[in-house]
Order: structure tokens, then sequence, then C-alpha cells
């Protein structure tokens, strides 16, 4: 989608604007830390988690294991939204404490690198759906823009034609994803350099070598291979549909900038982001991240505020003539999945 198909009336770029609102909500109190909420999320998801997993144990070697597999699916998507959390310091303001729980939430509990995670998702927040300065908008196994498709070659021709099938599809197969992604980022080098920038490179290492090993032991301990196997294979490919499930809505099918639109920092992230509408049960189900133009807009806000912000941010979108986008969860998949296949239009053509 173009920028100019959503920027009417013409964009008003005002320095001040995002200062303007960035003073409602502070005077709203909503920046301030959220201890008391998040020392419960903390409590809940995490005790969810181990209980989770004490349950594997107890029901042995079993075939409703598998049953227990896409529960732990569910379970591992809201420790790795606590991940997320902790990674735009809305926990806490010091960045140790804010460390200590991005590790243990991503490395040792989910098994992808925290280190990693940060600073891929501090380059989309910075140029959001930019295609070429968004990690999450590159060429791969899926492209997003007409000239991305023109560009493949081979099966990924093929695939660009049809990505739209098979976007759901493929999403069982983005929790191998990350964890391939992690270990790259990990031991990765360009030019006797290490690739990607990690505060903590030898912390990260041992404890996904751990996560692995303890989830592997785990398994094998308590049933036998083909359905420790099979309880791999279920857990990490519905984790990975949660996952990707919980990311598509925000962006995908929204306008993507180019080097030639000069938006300040209020239009560049509204006009690319996409709200989700719904109750208790969306935030919680999609981590807040339903939330995505009040998000964007400040990452650090505390997840339990994003809600109480929305009508501030949606009003003051109004008075600047500013296109707020929000959609139900069904609709916001039918504009994503209906931008993947118009992006292959050229190829079908």
């Amino acid at each position: 989608m173009t920028l100019g198909a959503v920027a009417e009336p013409p964009v008003r770029r005002r320095g001040s604007d995002y200062a303007q609102l960035s003073r409602r909500i502070t005077q709203a109190g909503l920046l301030e830390r959220r201890p008391g909420w998040y020392a419960a999320r903390i409590v809940l998801t995490l005790g969810a988690f181990v209980a989770g997993w004490v349950a594997v144990v107890l029901v042995g070697d079993s075939w409703w294991q598998l049953v227990l597999a896409a529960a732990m699916a569910v379970a591992t998507t809201q420790v790795a939204f606590l991940g997320h959390d902790a990674g735009h310091r809305q926990m806490f303001r010091r960045r140790g404490a804010s460390e200590m729980v991005g590790l243990f939430a991503g490395n040792a509990a989910v098994g992808i690198s925290y280190g990693w995670w940060v600073d891929k998702h501090n380059r989309h927040h910075a140029n959001p759906n930019h295609e070429d300065e968004d990690p999450d908008v590159g060429a791969g196994a899926l492209v997003w823009t007409p000239e991305q498709a023109l560009e493949t070659r081979g099966f990924a021709r093929w695939l660009a034609k049809r990505q739209a099938y098979f976007f759901f599809p493929m999403l069982l197969l983005e929790g191998l994803s990350l964890h391939a992604a992690s270990v790259r980022a990990i031991v990765g080098r360009e030019d006797g350099r290490y690739s990607t920038p990690m505060r903590h490179r030898a912390v990260e290492a041992g404890l996904l070598v751990a996560h692995t090993v303890g989830y592997v032991a785990l398994l094998l301990a308590v049933m036998s291979p083909v359905k420790a196997l099979l309880f791999a294979v279920v857990h990490q490919a519905l984790w990975g549909l949660y996952m990707g499930l919980s990311f598509a809505p925000n962006h995908k099918g929204m306008p993507m900038p180019t080097a030639e639109d000069e938006l300040d920092f209020l239009r560049k992230q509204v006009l690319t982001s996409r709200n989700v509408r719904g109750g208790p049960l969306v935030d919680t189900v999609l981590g807040g991240l339903n939330y995505q133009i009040e998000h964007h807009l400040f990452p650090n806000m505390p997840r339990a505020n994003l809600r109480r912000a929305q009508p501030i941010v949606r009003a003051y979108c109004v008075e600047q003539g500013i296109p707020y986008a929000e959609t139900g969860l069904v609709e916001s998949y039918r504009q994503a999945l209906g931008h993947l296949h118009d992006v292959g239009q050229p190829l079908r053509g």
C-alpha cells in the first residue's frame, strides 16, 4: 500500500505535534511504571508456564502430552510477551533489571536470543514498514513489495505468487526460524567481527544451550522418543503460529514509506500501524500488541496503560487530520493477506 493512499487530507509536518501529544500522555500519568501490575502478571504467567511443565512430568508417557504441547505453546508465547515488555523497559527504568527479565524470558524460558531480538526490534521501531530500514519487511521467505516479488527466482518466485495462501501454514515454521536466527546472531561474524551487537553474548549462549539441553532431556525423561519428538513438533509449530498471529495484524498491509517520504515521528508511527479492537481478552491474547499505534508512539509505556492512552491518541490524531487505523481481529488478517496477495500480482499477471 502506498503512503498517499491513506495520507488524506494532506499531511501537515510540524515538529511540535508529537511533543504536544507526549505532554498530554505525561500529564495523564500514563508513562509511570506499574510495578504491582507487572508483579502480578509475572507471577501468573511464569506460574502457568512452570505448572505446564510440571503437568508434562506428571502425565508421563501418554498421548495426552500432545494436548499439553498445545497448551505450552500458549504459555510460551505469554512468556515471550514479558520479554517484549522488558526489552522496551516497560517494567523497570533501569537497564539491568530489564535485561535480567529479558534474558530469563527469552533465552532461558523460550529459547530465543534476547540481545538479537532487541537489536532487530529497535530497528523496526525506528523505521516501521520501511523496506530498506525495517528488518521485518525485508525480502525473505515472504515478500512485502512488488519490487521484492519481481526479484525472486525459482521456488521463491513460485511461492511469492501464492504467498497469501501459504502464510498461515508458513507460520508453523516461525518458531524454528526464531531459534535458528538466535544461534546465527550469537555466532555469526562478518569481517572478523560479530555481525549482531550483543551486550551479554557469552551469557546468552550459555542460556540457549541450557534451554536446549533441558528441553530435550525433560521430554526424553518422561516420554518415549516418538512422543517426545511429536510433542516438540506440536509445541514449536503452534508457538510459532501464535507468535506470528500476534504480530501480523500490526503493520502488514499498512503503508510502506520510502526514502522519498519525509515524515515526522508522529506520522511515521501512526500511518504505518494498525490497532485491533477488542476487550480484555484480546488485550491478553495479543499481549497488548493490539494497541500498536500507542505502543509505537510510546514504546516504554507499561502494557496496562495502553488501553487508557488510546482515546487520547485517537482524539489527537483526529485534531491533526492523521488517519488512525483500527479494525477487528479477523479483518486485520484479511487486510494483511490481501496485501500479500496484491504483492504477488505482477508475477501472476
